[in-house]
């Protein structure tokens, strides 16, 4: 092949690959490649996951209701408090669909909120991800509960 021949195959293989489709990792922010948890999304399943390593490693628990303590039994996730370094949003779409993590049991001390749309957050220890109290989450969710979007301000949109 000509080097005229060979430049123009590159070129479109440059192009073929500003055209390939997203992955929900890629949607989230992170830019990563390959990332665990985008191979595991589950789906549209209703329920919302955590994880104790960063990129959805380490299964914590999930459950399709809300939980006032991560560290008691009974509601989803058990002994889960100050552990979590990635979290997964995969509630049904409408109503009560964003997840609000909170820094201390009973849903208070500031929180974070996940949009449906991020599908996920694989390292909670970027800076983006802090609560309203200016801490960051990474090991120190202890409640979640599903809420409507206006119960989050913008700021406290994770991502």
């Amino acid at each position: 092949m000509s080097k005229f021949g060979t430049s123009i195959a590159a070129l479109g293989l440059a192009v073929a690959g500003l055209v390939a489709p997203a992955t929900a990792a890629q949607a989230s922010g992170t830019g990563a490649a390959s990332n665990h948890c985008n191979d595991i999304w589950p789906g549209r399943n209703g329920n919302v996951y955590a994880y104790n390593d960063t990129y959805c490693y380490g299964y914590l628990g999930s459950t399709a209701g809300n939980d006032a303590d991560w560290n008691a039994s009974g509601n989803g996730f058990t002994d889960a408090g100050d552990k979590a370094s990635s979290v997964m949003n995969a509630g049904t779409l409408g109503g009560k669909d964003v997840v609000a993590f909170y820094y201390l049991s009973n849903y208070s001390g500031g929180y974070g909120c996940l949009a449906p749309g991020e599908f996920f957050v694989d390292d909670l220890s970027r800076p983006a991800n802090n609560f309203t109290n200016g801490r960051n989450m990474n090991n120190q969710i202890r409640s979640h509960q599903w809420v409507y979007r206006n119960a989050c301000t913008d700021d406290s949109m994770m991502g």
